[in-house]
């Protein structure tokens, strides 16, 4: 879990021995903690004690290929929630296959703190998210933008787009974050977010 990785960190590692996988967790618990803070109109003693109270963490996801939707509570009191997680995990699945994988719970974390940097609880739309390695092979061979080894074939990659919202807009508050992989695919109408280091494209 990413709580108790900061608090495994911060117990055994100096701040400039941290892996930048470790700073790249940490970076997604303090964005969402200052989220959660900037929502509450009061003084800053308070708000320090809100945050420390349980609260939830829900997304919503359209399946444009299937039209299936979910909308669950993946964290909640402290914890990930599996329920929730699994219903997600089951509406991201391959769908040209039906074969699905436990989708990366810092991607989830991921998408929360980016509608919190857009001021939005919209549903996301989904283009690809999970894909089987027969699926991303057989896209690989039909275009060059398909990686071998895609993160989409781990868990760990999504490609979305917001109704009403510019890609363009999208993508420079995916940016902002700096955290994951962020790609730009206007023509397609989409974008790319990851778990793995920072890099745009």
């Amino acid at each position: 879990m990413i709580r108790s990785l900061f608090n495994q960190a911060n117990s055994s590692k100096s701040e400039s021995e941290q892996t930048p996988e470790l700073s790249r967790r940490r970076f997604l618990r303090a964005g969402l903690g200052a989220c959660a803070a900037l929502a509450l109109p009061m003084a800053a003693s308070t708000a320090h004690a809100a945050i420390r109270r349980p609260f939830e963490k829900k997304l919503s996801f359209l399946n444009l290929h299937t039209g299936e939707r979910t909308q669950a509570v993946f964290w909640a009191n402290g914890r990930y929630i599996p329920e929730g997680m699994r219903a997600i995990n089951y509406v991201l699945r391959d769908h040209r296959t039906g074969d699905r994988r436990s989708i990366d719970p810092d991607l989830f974390d991921l998408l929360y703190l980016l509608q919190h940097r857009l001021g939005t609880r919209q549903e996301f739309h989904v283009i690809s998210a999970y894909r089987s390695p027969a699926t991303n092979a057989k896209l690989a061979e039909q275009s060059g933008g398909v990686a071998k080894n895609s993160m989409h074939t781990h868990g760990k990659a999504i490609d979305i787009r917001l109704p009403g919202r510019k890609l363009s807009d999208i993508r420079s508050a995916a940016m902002s974050l700096q955290a994951g992989g962020v790609g730009y695919y206007p023509s397609s109408n989409f974008v790319h977010l990851d778990t793995g280091n920072f890099r745009y494209w």
